[in-house]
């Protein structure tokens, strides 16, 4: 049994207002747009976007699992969470989700501390998913 610690940080800008990229992440119909594996649509999506509030996406044969611990409207999101593939325990995070006003646009910087298990899931995987799912926010914004 293993344990790999890692940290990472991404940052996007988006030419929309705060408000506009706060309601991608804070509305469940929003965020389904974004939010998830292209290649694997969820098959089970649910968002109760407020402090204690849950979220839970799976699909593929993995599960995501978040509670939101701290949300400050249009400034910043902290959430935990963990992955499953199958019945076994791959991940356990914690994000924050940082909302900047950047002239007429957002400045996102989003935080994740991870506790990857057992080799089943890897730091660098996670960074580049993570940085495809905020590209796909961006891709989302500029068409809504």
């Amino acid at each position: 049994m293993t344990v790999t610690h890692a940290n990472f940080t991404l940052e996007r800008t988006y030419d929309v207002a705060p408000e506009r990229v706060y309601a991608a992440w804070s509305d469940p119909t929003a965020k389904a747009q974004w939010f998830g594996d292209p290649s694997s649509p969820a098959t089970d999506y649910t968002l109760d976007f407020r402090v204690g509030g849950a979220e839970h996406n799976s699909g593929g044969g993995y599960s995501y699992d978040a509670t939101f611990q701290d949300i400050v409207p249009n400034e910043r999101i902290v959430y935990t969470y963990d992955m499953h593939l199958g019945k076994q325990r791959i991940s356990v995070s914690l994000s924050t989700v940082e909302f900047f006003a950047d002239g007429t646009g957002t400045r996102l910087v989003y935080t994740e501390q991870g506790a990857f298990l057992d080799g089943l899931d890897e730091p660098a995987a996670r960074e580049h998913g993570t940085g495809e799912l905020l590209d796909a926010l961006g891709r989302v914004l500029k068409v809504s």
